[in-house]
C-alpha cells in the first residue's frame, strides 16, 4: 500500500518527516499516529500501518527527529522526550488532527505518556507497545549496549547479520529472510553506497550525560495522565526483558480499565502484526472509533 510523505516543521526550524497513509473506504474512526522505539523509524510501521489503514483509518507513521527522514538535531541534548512530545503537538497542528489513537513501541509510549501533561485532548486512545512507566533494568542495560554506535555495513547480508545480533533474543522464530527484511527498516543506503543506521548516533548524548547514580524517574503521574485521556491497551511481547510481569501488575493497578495482551515468543517488542497482536488491536481500534470516544 501507497503512502504520501508528509513533512512539518518543529518549533525549533527541524524538517521532519511522516509516512502519511490514506484510509480505505469509509471513515471509521480518529486517526492512528504510530511512534517508534529509541532506534527505529517510520519503516517499523510499513506492515502494521496499511493494515489499520484498511480498517477506514488515516496512519500517521512518524520519524521521530534524528531518525529516519527527520532532520538531525545540531543539539543532542535535546533527543529526550519532551522534545518528542512537542514535535508530535507540532506535527498535530500542521496536519489539523484534533484527536488521534496514538501506538507508541517503547520510546514511542513513552513520548505518548508525556504528550498526555502537554495535549491530554489530543489523545482518544493509546496503545503502549511493551513500555510502560517503569523498565526493566536489564532491558535498559541491553539497550544501552547498543545504542549511539554509528555502525556501518558493506553489504545487506552485513547489516541483517547486525540485525539478527542485536534483536535475535526477542524474535527467535526469524528466519534469515526475516532478518534482511528487519535490516533494511533499521538501515539506510548513503549516497556513497555505504549501509548505515538510520539515526543519529548523537541521540545517545543524554544517556551519556546523565547521572547513573541517579534514581529513575517516576512515570507514573504520566502514565495515569495518560490513561485519564481514554483507553489504554498495553502489548507485551512474552519474553521481554523491558517489561515484566510484575510491572504489568503495577500499571494494571495505576490504570485499571488498561487492556492487555501478552504475544507469544516474541520479546521486545512485538511488531504488532502477530496474531495475537493484531487482534488485541483491532478490537481495541474498533471500540476507540469516534462514536466511542468523542465527547
Amino acid at each position: 500500500m501507497s503512502f504520501a510523505d508528509l513533512s512539518w516543521t518543529s518549533q525549533d526550524g527541524l524538517i521532519l518527516h511522516a509516512r502519511d497513509y490514506a484510509p480505505i473506504g469509509e471513515v471509521s474512526g480518529v486517526p492512528v499516529i504510530c511512534i517508534h522505539g529509541l532506534t527505529r523509524n517510520a519503516r517499523d510501521f510499513e506492515d502494521l500501518a496499511p493494515r489499520i489503514a484498511a480498517t477506514g483509518r488515516r496512519v500517521i507513521a512518524v520519524d521521530v527527529r534524528g531518525r529516519g527522514r527527520s532532520a538531525r538535531d545540531p543539539q543532542p541534548l535535546n533527543y529526550h522526550p519532551g522534545t518528542y512530545a512537542m514535535d508530535i503537538v507540532a506535527l498535530l497542528d500542521a496536519t489539523g488532527v484534533d484527536r488521534a489513537v496514538f501506538v507508541g513501541t517503547s520510546m514511542g509510549g513513552i513520548i505518548a505518556m508525556v504528550l498526555a501533561s502537554i495535549r491530554p485532548e489530543a489523545i482518544a486512545g493509546a496503545v503502549l507497545n511493551d513500555v510502560g512507566p517503569e523498565l526493566a533494568p536489564a532491558g535498559l542495560a541491553r539497550i544501552g549496549g547498543y545504542v549511539g554506535g554509528g555502525f556501518a555495513f558493506a553489504t545487506w547480508d552485513e547489516a541483517a547479520a547486525y540485525a539478527k545480533a542485536i534483536n535475535g533474543a526477542a524474535f527467535p522464530t526469524y528466519a534469515d529472510a526475516d532478518w534482511t527484511v528487519f535490516a533494511r527498516r533499521l538501515v539506510d543506503e548513503t549516497p556513497d553506497g555505504t549501509l548505515a543506521l538510520a539515526y543519529d548516533p548523537d541521540i545517545a548524548a543524554p544517556f551519556k550525560a546523565a547521572d547513573p547514580e541517579a534514581p529513575p524517574a517516576d512515570m507514573y503521574p504520566l502514565f495515569r495522565a495518560l490513561a485519564a485521556c481514554g483507553p489504554v491497551l498495553l502489548v507485551r511481547g512474552a519474553i521481554s526483558d523491558l517489561i515484566d510481569r510484575p510491572i504489568v501488575e503495577r500499571m494494571r493497578a495505576a490504570a485499571p480499565l488498561m487492556t492487555y495482551v501478552e504475544v507469544p515468543e516474541v520479546g521486545h517488542a512485538p511488531m504488532l502484526t502477530e496474531p495475537a497482536a493484531w487482534k488485541a488491536l483491532g478490537a481495541f481500534l474498533r471500540g476507540a472509533s469516534l462514536d466511542v470516544i468523542a465527547t
